[in-house]
C-alpha cells in the first residue's frame, strides 16, 4: 500500500503536493477541487502589500484633506485584509486539508498585527513571500539579507503559526540563508519564487510582463538547491517550487531530499484535474521501485549521499558541455 503522508512545517499532509499561491487559490470551489484531485495542501493567493497601497493611494488621489486620505487608506487596507480573512474562513470550512495564508510584503510594520489576525481566522500556517529588489549601489546584500532576517523575527514574535518563507534564488549563499531563516524561527523554506518579469514591446514602446508561466526547464534550479541545502540544513523543512509540471518531477524533487513540492503553471495549463495524473505517475513509480512510503527514498539523491556529489555544482557544466558533439 503506498503512502504519500509527509509532514511539512509541523502540518499533516495526505500528499506531499501543495498548490502554490496564485489566482487558482482565490476560489473555493476550486480548492475543493484541489483537495479531491489530491493536493495535500494549497497556499491561498497572496494578500499583495503593494496592491492594498496602490488602491488606498487611488481612493484617495482627488481629496486635498489629510484626514479623508488617512480615513481612505485605512479603509481600503481593511477591506482587503476582511475579504482574505474571509477566504481563509470559507476555504477552511470546505476543505480538511491544510490552508495555508500567504503575504506578498516588502516590511514588516504594516504585517505583524495581520499574521496574528490570519491565525485567529483559521489559517494552519503563514507564508512571507518577500522580495526586496537590491538597486541601491550604496547598500551592501548584507542589508538586504538582514531585512528579511528581520522580518521574519518580527512576525514570529506575533505569530504564533508555523511561518514558511518563499524565497527567490538571488542570494549570495542560499544554505546560509535558509539556516539563517531557520535559527529566526521559519519552519520550512520554498525554493524558489518565481517574480514578475517585465518585458518591453518595441512596436509601441510600453512595459509588458514577460512569460508568466515556468517550463520543465526551469526545475534544474530549484533541484539543485533542494540537493544542496537539505544535505546541509537537515532540520529545516524544504518545498520545491517552478518547473514542477509531471509526476516524475514530484520524484526528483523529493529524491534530492524536498519535504514536498509546490505546483502551480502546470494547473493553469492541464486544470485542476492534472493533479491526479501526477499523483498517479509517482505512485506508479513507488511502486516499481518497491518504495512504500516517501521516506523510503526522500533524500536519497541529495548531495551529501552521492559518491560524486559535485554533479550539483556549476563547475562541472564546461565539462558535460564541452563533451558534446
Amino acid at each position: 500500500m503506498i503512502d504519500l503522508s509527509t509532514t511539512y512545517a509541523g502540518l499533516s499532509l495526505k500528499s506531499p503536493v501543495i498548490v502554490s499561491s496564485s489566482g487558482l487559490t482565490s476560489s473555493v470551489d476550486r480548492i475543493q477541487n484541489m483537495a479531491a484531485a489530491g493536493a495535500g495542501a494549497v497556499v491561498l493567493k497572496s494578500l499583495f502589500e503593494e496592491q492594498i497601497l496602490y488602491e488606498a493611494g487611488t481612493l484617495s488621489a482627488d481629496h486635498d484633506y489629510p484626514e479623508a486620505q488617512d480615513y481612505l487608506k485605512a479603509y481600503a487596507r481593511e477591506n482587503s485584509l476582511d475579504s482574505y480573512l474571509s477566504l481563509i474562513r470559507e476555504a477552511k470550512a470546505a476543505v480538511d486539508i491544510p490552508v495555508i495564508a500567504s503575504i506578498n510584503c516588502v516590511n514588516a510594520v504594516e504585517w505583524i498585527d495581520f499574521a496574528r489576525k490570519i491565525g485567529e481566522a483559521g489559517a494552519d500556517a503563514l507564508e512571507l513571500n518577500i522580495y526586496f529588489l537590491p538597486i541601491d549601489k550604496d547598500k551592501a546584500p548584507s542589508e538586504y539579507e538582514k531585512a528579511y532576517l528581520d522580518l521574519v523575527s518580527k512576525v514570529k514574535e506575533k505569530c504564533t503559526l508555523p511561518v514558511t518563507i518563499k524565497l527567490g534564488n538571488r542570494f549570495s549563499n542560499i544554505t546560509w540563508m535558509v539556516n539563517q531563516l531557520y535559527m529566526r524561527g521559519a519552519a520550512a523554506v520554498v525554493l524558489f519564487n518565481r517574480f514578475y518579469a517585465p518585458d518591453i514591446n518595441t512596436d509601441d514602446f510600453t512595459f509588458g510582463s514577460a512569460e508568466v508561466l515556468s517550463s520543465p526547464a526551469e526545475l534544474r534550479l530549484s533541484l539543485r538547491w533542494i540537493g544542496i541545502v537539505s544535505s546541509q540544513v537537515d532540520n529545516i523543512d524544504l518545498a520545491a517550487s517552478t518547473g514542477v509540471h509531471s509526476g516524475m518531477a514530484l520524484v526528483k524533487q523529493i529524491l534530492a531530499g524536498a519535504t514536498a513540492v509546490q505546483v502551480c503553471s502546470v494547473l493553469y495549463r492541464n486544470g485542476v484535474e492534472y493533479l491526479r495524473d501526477m499523483i498517479t505517475e509517482m505512485k506508479k513509480w513507488m511502486e516499481k521501485h518497491q518504495f512504500e512510503k516517501l521516506d523510503d527514498f526522500r533524500g536519497r539523491m541529495n548531495y551529501s549521499r552521492l559518491d560524486d556529489p559535485s554533479v550539483y555544482e556549476r563547475s562541472q557544466f564546461m565539462k558535460y558541455f564541452s563533451n558534446m558533439h
